[in-house]
């Protein structure tokens, strides 16, 4: 029984230790597994490691290429690859409008939107096939301290507005270019510059932020710099040299809402213009409009600062069955034309007729004919004039004599068709006997000629 029982602890022995070698083996399954998901992990890490070495150099590179970039270039970059597009930058047209207020339209010199145009260094136009947004932004005066400056300097001069303030500039702050122009169509100051250390703006243009996918290098435009006034100031300016558009009482010892405005404005008045062609036509009446309240010192005083206006370059030409009129726009006679012959010089001119030939013209000034060419305009008298004198050269002296007489004025002298033309200036006329003919109606000086 001993010897039984001595075998069969030896079989449990062994039976056991045979259990735990069977525990501790992996299975075979799991080996093949583990086999093939370590081969798996090398392969992929393998064929992984190219992509991610190209990825991180390509990074490395970027970020060394850009950080140069913007420590020696004067251009805000957008994406722009190495060598692959020249460097553009923005400008502004032409200067702006001075003075400047705050709450007032700016505009430029030749009272036009402002236009933001692309170009390249040799500022030459550039026009893309895709449009470009920009951002429309204050900067400080005294920016930049040279021509030169980068895109964080440039972003760093930016003039935002005074706590509790308005915006410091209103309207098209975001426009875009297209065809390498950009109109920024209404914009103003909302703050004078008085509280900044230039004590000046400028206004500069930036590509917007995401502004363009283009891959291009685009540098900041920015104007002069200007002084900002309030508008307090603008409310009762004088302008030096008016415009003939100007409300009348921009004109010196007319006082807006005074009572020479109110008597100007009660007879249709309202502008310059109204003001400098009445006093051509009828200047007593003019006169006695503004009353015995204006003295002979504030009447000089006004009208020469009338005379000031820059005319432009329109004309006006009033005809009739046996006249042609050419007219500046304040009703001055730049050329006529009566019966067939040229008016121009003194000889042959008659104060009545013209005068109520002019008087007839002011009365229906809106009717009358624009024009904007004067070269082609006195062309056009000069051929006008030919046709005449080709049709009525049978006309005797007794014949034009008599349609003198007919038309009510008295002849000096008898006039030829090679009356010499003045081409500048007035022409002096005896007592009773004045009319004003000039060459250009962009003088700055004008002489009543009746």
């Amino acid at each position: 029984m001993a010897g039984k029982r001595l075998f069969q602890d030896l079989d449990s022995d062994q039976e056991n230790k045979s259990d735990k070698r069977n525990k501790s083996l992996p299975s075979l399954s799991s080996v093949l597994g583990a086999f093939i998901t370590e081969n798996t992990m090398k392969s992929f890490s393998s064929a992984l490691e190219p992509f991610l070495r190209k990825v991180v150099r390509q990074e490395v590179e970027y970020g060394i290429s850009k950080r140069f970039r913007f420590s020696r270039s004067s251009s805000f970059w957008v994406e722009a690859p190495e060598n692959t597009t020249p460097t553009f930058k923005l400008m502004f047209r032409k200067n702006l409008m001075k003075p400047i207020f705050t709450g007032s339209k700016i505009s430029d010199v030749d009272t036009n939107q402002l236009e933001i145009i692309l170009v390249d260094d040799s500022n030459n136009p550039v026009n893309l096939d895709r449009p470009i947004k920009l951002d429309i932004v204050a900067l400080h005066g005294d920016f930049p301290s040279d021509d030169k400056w980068s895109s964080d300097e440039f972003d760093g001069n930016i003039v935002k507005e005074r706590d509790g303030k308005r915006p410091l500039l209103t309207g098209d702050v975001s426009v875009t270019v297209r065809n390498g122009v950009a109109t920024i169509g209404e914009i103003e100051f909302t703050d004078n510059s008085s509280w900044i250390r230039s004590r000046r703006f400028r206004i500069g243009a930036r590509v917007a932020k995401g502004g363009s996918d283009q891959g291009v290098t685009v540098c900041e435009a920015m104007t002069e710099a200007i002084v900002v006034r309030d508008h307090r100031g603008e409310l009762y300016k004088k302008h030096h040299p008016p415009m003939l558009e100007d409300e009348v009482w921009r004109l010196e010892k007319i006082g807006k809402d005074g009572a020479f405005h109110k008597k100007l404005s009660s007879k249709q008045i309202n502008t310059v213009q109204d003001f400098l062609k009445l006093s051509v036509v009828n200047p007593d009446e003019l006169r006695q409009i503004l009353g015995p309240g204006m003295s002979d010192k504030m009447w000089e005083v006004a009208l020469k600062h009338a005379r000031e206006c820059i005319l432009g370059n329109k004309l006006y030409i009033s005809k009739g069955p046996n006249y042609f009129m050419i007219l500046n726009p304040i009703c001055e006679v730049m050329k006529a034309m009566i019966d067939g012959h040229d008016f121009s010089t003194q000889e042959a001119l008659n104060q009545r007729y013209v005068k109520d030939l002019v008087g007839e013209a002011y009365l229906k000034w809106d009717l009358l004919e624009e024009r904007t060419n004067e070269a082609a305009l006195l062309t056009q008298g000069d051929e006008l004039d030919q046709q005449y004198a080709t049709g009525q050269s049978h006309y005797q002296n007794m014949e034009i004599n008599r349609s003198y007489q007919q038309n009510g004025y008295v002849q000096e002298s008898l006039v030829t068709n090679n009356l010499a033309i003045v081409n500048e200036g007035y022409i002096t006329t005896p007592p009773g006997f004045e009319i004003c003919f000039t060459g250009s109606s962009s003088q700055n000086n004008h002489i009543n000629p009746f």
